[in-house]
């Protein structure tokens, strides 16, 4: 999801929940995603993963941006859609995790514990750096120029 504010384009990135990523921040943010079975299209598995992430229903025209393989080897298909969300209002799905390990305790994590808007420079910063590829790619596809965007704000 992406917004312009005052000539200014963010884009809505979650942070990933669980105990592993709690006290991190820079590089370990990510774009809504999820995974789709081979006999479901990509774009209906785009929606109903940004629902199932996010608790939002993606209204309007998804933009296909383009597919960037991530440094494990997975090649992940990104959409944009222009919207605007209260981070704090998201639901959140959840899944289950022995926390501490080896204690025999199964508890209950959100797969994202926040998300925020952020301008493509922080965005830059924040992301993991297998999707940073697709700043450039929606900063394109809506006549902005990622390159003058990065120069000119402070990261």
């Amino acid at each position: 999801m992406f917004r312009d504010i005052h000539q200014t384009l963010e884009v809505l990135l979650a942070h990933p929940g669980g105990p592993y990523w709690r006290n991190k921040d820079d590089g370990i943010w990510t774009i809504p995603k999820g995974e789709y079975e081979n006999d479901e299209p990509p774009l209906e598995a785009a929606k109903r993963e940004f629902l199932e992430e996010t608790g939002l229903q993606v209204t309007g025209n998804l933009m296909e941006l383009g597919t960037i393989k991530q440094p494990s080897g997975k090649e992940i298909i990104i959409y944009a859609a222009e919207g605007n969300c209260d981070p704090s209002e998201l639901t959140r799905n959840t899944f289950s995790l022995e926390w501490p390990p080896k204690s025999g305790v199964i508890r209950e994590f959100p797969e994202i514990d926040r998300a925020d808007w952020f301008s493509i420079p922080m965005a830059s910063r924040k992301l993991l750096k297998g999707q940073r590829g697709f700043l450039p790619m929606l900063c394109s596809r809506l006549g902005f120029d990622y390159d003058e965007l990065i120069a000119s704000k402070p990261n």
